[in-house]
């Protein structure tokens, strides 16, 4: 009897910005046998901060691979193996003993805002950013590294290794700091030629190697699991875990779009466009990442910092009647958002919304960008807003989608993941934004199950991704409604004008805001 029978249930772990989740899978068809989700708060101590609690995000992972394993109702002796994914641009600060000196520095702090200019100006911040992929933004661990060492002296001093927080839970579970290539490629620390740390990199960060976890392959397989944890998991002492890759990378590989001109659109609290490439490959302007998948698949795009944050933040604060109306219908408030949203033509009749609220990130990695409301008139009611900021949302990602096609040539299709893609109605607006045909796979776990695919690969048991096309079929597909195509061709050319006229102002009323909230 073949292991992959004996044995054929892989359990994906997805430590995430505001929740971890599981899923027991099926490795013989990609199906989910059961899930769980943990959530736990973000913590914004100061407007600029952004941080966790590396105890809870571990515990979340224990406790979310708990949950899942026993929903699916398999044994422990029925796992092949648990896979990892994981958010970017994580930093904790520990100390010889593993215990953590800092909270978990997540990728949605702006701390380091300053650092941009002064690695560009000091370091030649351009050319880092060309040998390890990563742009030039406070998210990454550089920038923070940068702002400990100034700010934070005596931490530092006391400091054993700065890790993320999947290098974190794995040294909990194996006793061993390790980074996987797709997450070292996040921390504008590594070469992505040489695929270990980059020497001028570590300079401007003011780090040595040996404070920074081992570089693995993301096919790497750690065995030996700490026999405490692996009772609270209910898994065998001897179940084999690979280390895995970036969230982002693995919901490429969990719709299938590896191969080329099929490029991922993500949106879930922020969002992401990506496409994957067989080698290195950087934007000479800066504004794309480049990170591993493993040494025969790169992703290459961007992020967007607003993504259903944005629609949250409309149920919440724009139209709490309108949600709370849809609630009393019995209809889910986003739903109900949607369709009166859905009673404005495309454009919004000349609304415009830039959803900066939050700075972005590609393809302007600007912290001090924030939210617009442009071309407002009396005409204009609250569907017309609602509808503007999910356009808004959709313009943020084709400004990203054509700086990446200047790169890696023209979308021929769109896979769509990430909570937007259970909306119709902002799938098709996508589509028709981007121009592109979308197609929205039956299952949109896509990191777990990207993680999934990694384990194969990383056990032996396949030798290329190509049985993801099993597992992930095509679900709905959007046409361009080209009349609507016409009318957003329109409006992106003015989302940038008006952008870039507004660079200088936004500096402005983002050192405002920081003056109003000094010492609160």
């Amino acid at each position: 009897m073949s292991e992959t029978s004996v044995k054929p249930y892989i359990i994906a772990a997805d430590i995430g910005t505001t929740s971890t989740k599981a899923l027991v899978i099926d490795s013989r068809n990609g199906s989910i046998l059961g899930g769980a989700s943990i959530e736990y708060p973000l913590h914004v101590p100061l407007p600029d901060r952004a941080e966790q609690d590396p105890y809870e995000l571990y515990g979340a992972v224990v406790k979310a691979i708990r949950e899942a394993k026993a929903k699916s109702g398999v044994s422990e002796n029925e796992i092949k193996a648990v896979s990892f994914s994981s958010a970017m641009h994580s930093l904790i600060a520990v100390d010889r003993d593993g215990e953590p000196l800092t909270q978990c520095i997540t990728w949605a702090d702006n701390r380091a805002v300053a650092y941009v200019d002064i690695l560009k100006r000091e370091h030649d911040g351009l050319e880092i950013y060309r040998r390890t992929g990563t742009p030039i933004h406070p998210m990454s661990p550089l920038l923070k590294l940068m702002w400990f060492n100034d700010h934070e002296p005596e931490l530092v001093s006391r400091t054993w290794k700065f890790v993320g927080i999947k290098e974190f839970v794995f040294y909990k579970l194996f006793g061993r700091w390790v980074i996987d290539h797709s997450l070292a490629s996040a921390t504008a620390l590594f070469n992505l030629e040489k695929l270990d740390w980059d020497e001028g990199a570590l300079r401007a960060a003011g780090v040595t190697p040996e404070q920074l976890s081992e570089p693995v392959p993301t096919t790497e397989v750690l065995r030996g699991l700490n026999s405490a944890a692996a009772a609270e998991m209910t898994l065998s002492a001897d179940t084999p875990f690979v280390v895995g890759a970036s969230d982002g990378v693995l919901a490429n590989l969990g719709v299938g779009a590896y191969e080329p001109g099929v490029y991922a659109v993500t949106i879930g609290t922020s969002g992401a466009v990506r496409a994957v490439v067989d080698r290195p490959l950087t934007d000479p302007s800066g504004r794309l990442f480049c990170y591993a998948l493993n040494e025969n698949f790169w992703v290459v795009g961007g992020p967007i910092n607003n993504g259903g944050v944005l629609f949250r933040w409309v149920r919440d604060q724009l139209a709490t009647f309108e949600a709370e109306e849809g609630r009393r219908l019995g209809l889910d408030p986003y739903d109900h958002l949607t369709k009166l949203a859905a009673e404005v033509p495309a454009g919004s009749e000349g609304l415009l919304m830039l959803p900066l609220l939050t700075g972005e990130r590609a393809p302007y990695w600007n912290a001090n960008a924030r939210g617009v409301f442009f071309g407002m008139s009396l005409y204009h009611e609250k569907k017309h807003m609602i509808r503007a900021v999910l356009e808004g949302v959709c313009y943020g990602i084709h400004a990203v989608t054509e700086a990446l096609e200047g790169l890696t040539g023209p979308a021929k299709e769109i896979r769509a993941s990430g909570g937007f893609a259970r909306s119709h109605f902002w799938r098709q607006m996508m589509s028709d934004v981007l121009g592109a045909e979308l197609t929205v796979p039956d299952a949109i776990e896509s990191s777990g199950l990207g993680a999934a695919q990694l384990a194969l690969l990383a056990l032996g048991e396949t030798k290329d991704f190509s049985s993801i096309h099993e597992w992930v079929k095509a679900g709905h597909r959007h046409e361009v409604n080209k009349a609507n195509h016409e009318v957003y061709q329109k409006l992106t050319a003015i989302y940038g004008e008006v952008y870039e006229k507004l660079v200088e102002p936004f500096d402005k009323i983002s050192a405002f805001q920081k003056e109003q909230f000094g010492g609160k």
